[in-house]
């Protein structure tokens, strides 16, 4: 996949650079074509000679050098690439880019460039977390920006929390499924994943057991086919997928502004979980347990997601796929709803308690259309995404 690809590989001033030298290695290993850029910062962690030496390649460190603008002038160089690989991703690296900031070579060439843009956090929990930070991710990933991770783990400051860059071949991955020339490429595809979370307080919610793994899984075999995929989480139990446009939500309001947002789409699959209902009186602080009784909740229904797109009059996409979990009845209330819904597919399945199928790692489903109900054997929840997603490619380009 990454033979004879040309990625142009900005490093930042983080103590997970020292991952970029391995990073470099994996992909040269697999044929692809490194072309570094270490920021100033970025020299503090890796030697300019480490990095140039593995890269077999000229490094680029300095916007204003007279015989590297004469040889490759920044805007080339930010043009010459398959993909611009941002690793180790740093607050101030995307605040830049956030900010549209041009004042060292990275950020011009980050701003100057035509190509797709992966970028790899890392950073302080605490800066991860910060809300500049959470803005500007929402502001990357609203203008295309492909991230990977981060991930949850121990950190070199010795605090605990996401922040830790992805590892080098969980970036390969996330490039890999960046470049990919399969059936889907050009192709837009949304997907939702994951529970919802409703706030009953600040700190009590309503949700389900939904871990969001076979929501991720359709996403990572989509990516796979080369489309470009919008990924819509609420909380899920695992990590999203890497090589797609993550937007994290929590709850279902939420979750349908950023599906909104996302479109247009030539297709949208509707994986996620989403509560029914919210609690219309939830309360701005704590509630206490104190002679005053039982809290009394009243409920209010949730937006319908999956109607709302289904039944749009303009800008509906193409190919609609929703999902019904049942624990009774599973074909008839399935085939009821996609037909209330107004969706092109539903995929059916029973996740009574002793189907282990909720949260499990396996599925076993029914893809009702209007061809019938189609059932597919028991098996894992990546083989059942791999399977949906070269249906969906049938549909979209034949």
């Amino acid at each position: 996949m990454l033979a004879n690809k040309h990625i142009l590989l900005i490093i930042g001033g983080g103590i997970a650079a020292f991952k970029s030298l391995d990073l470099i290695r994996r992909l040269r290993e697999r044929g692809a074509k490194v072309t570094p850029v270490l920021t100033k910062a970025g020299s503090e962690f890796v030697t300019p000679l480490s990095v140039s030496a593995l890269a077999a390649s000229k490094l680029y460190t300095d916007l204003f050098n007279l015989n590297d603008e004469a040889e490759m002038g920044h805007i080339e160089l930010s043009r010459a690439a398959d993909l611009i690989v941002v690793a180790p991703g740093t607050a101030d690296l995307m605040a830049k880019m956030a900010g549209g900031l041009a004042n060292d070579l990275a950020s011009t060439l980050l701003l100057a460039t035509d190509k797709r843009v992966l970028v790899a956090p890392s950073m302080n929990v605490r800066m991860w977390e910060h809300a500049a930070t959470q803005r500007n991710l929402v502001t990357l990933q609203g203008d295309g920006i492909l991230f990977v991770g981060p991930t949850e783990g121990d950190m070199a400051c010795g605090e605990f929390g996401p922040g830790r860059m992805a590892e080098p071949l969980d970036i390969v991955a996330a490039i890999d499924a960046a470049l990919a020339d399969g059936p889907l490429k050009g192709k837009h595809i949304l997907v939702t994943s994951g529970p919802t979370h409703e706030p009953i307080d600040p700190v009590r919610y309503i949700a389900n057991r939904s871990s969001g793994a076979q929501g991720t899984a359709i996403a990572t075999a989509l990516a796979a086919l080369g489309a470009d995929v919008t990924f819509v989480a609420g909380p899920a139990d695992i990590a999203p997928p890497a090589g797609v446009r993550v937007v994290p939500v929590e709850t279902a309001a939420q979750m349908l502004e950023a599906v909104q947002t996302a479109l247009p789409a030539d297709a949208a699959v509707f994986a996620a979980a989403v509560a029914d209902w919210h609690v219309a009186n939830a309360s701005d602080s704590k509630i206490k347990k104190d002679a005053s009784g039982l809290p009394e909740l009243s409920f209010a229904e949730n937006p319908d997601i999956l109607a709302t797109v289904s039944q749009m009059k303009t800008g509906r996409p193409g190919l609609i796929v929703g999902f019904a979990a049942e624990t009774n009845d599973v074909i008839a209330n399935a085939t009821a709803k996609r037909l209330r819904k107004g969706c092109d597919w539903i995929v059916a399945n029973d996740v009574s308690p002793e189907t282990g199928i909720m949260g499990g790692s396996e599925n076993a489903v029914t893809l009702i259309s209007d061809d019938g109900a189609e059932d597919w054997p028991r098996m894992g929840k990546d083989a059942v995404a791999t399977k949906l997603a070269a249906r969906i490619a049938q549909v979209l380009v034949g």
